[in-house]
């Protein structure tokens, strides 16, 4: 594997760099060595920021993690990234693709995790039209980190979701 690393507001020293390279040198064992991973530090206030990106062929495998330790934060995104892998890799390395970046034994191997997605609850619910500021009141009532409703404005299906910051998102189709 190839790691590239940089950062925005750090210097990117070079225990960052050996630690960066130690966890994420564990994930070798499941990708070819001319595999890219574009790793990213950024700190903000208190926010120790790590990014870790790896496009193989035909997705990109990506993680995100924050903590007030950057130490922390570049742990916890390698057992992201190598959960995700053991997850989905019926997905993601499909026997069609065992030829890109994927290490064989990684595509032989069969984990004992959860491979598929289970759906396990279906909800229904009738939807008035409401304002996206209604909608995140109802949500808060709710006590829901998200809530699906009908614009009264564009008369589309559309989500609030809460946000890290106490602020809130709103996702609408694209037409």
């Amino acid at each position: 594997m190839k790691i590239t690393i940089s950062g925005k507001n750090i210097d990117v020293t070079e225990g960052l760099k050996a630690a960066v390279n130690e966890k994420l040198g564990k994930l070798e064992k499941y990708f070819t060595p001319d595999t890219n991973v574009i790793v990213t530090l950024s700190v903000e206030k208190e926010r120790q920021k790590i990014e870790v990106t790896i496009p193989v062929k035909g997705n990109i495998i990506r993680s995100e993690q924050v903590s007030n330790d950057m130490y922390v934060s570049i742990d916890l995104v390698e057992e992201v990234i190598e959960r995700q892998l053991r997850k989905y890799k019926n997905k993601i390395a499909d026997k069609q693709q065992e030829a890109g970046n994927f290490q064989k034994d990684y595509l032989e191997h069969d984990y004992l995790e959860d491979e598929d997605i289970q759906i396990i609850r279906t909800k229904k619910f009738g939807m008035k039209p409401m304002y996206p500021e209604d909608a995140c009141v109802q949500m808060e009532l709710l006590g829901h980190t998200f809530f699906v409703f009908r614009n009264a404005e564009t008369d589309e299906v559309n989500v609030v979701y809460k946000r890290k910051n106490n602020t809130y998102g709103l996702i609408e189709p694209e037409c």
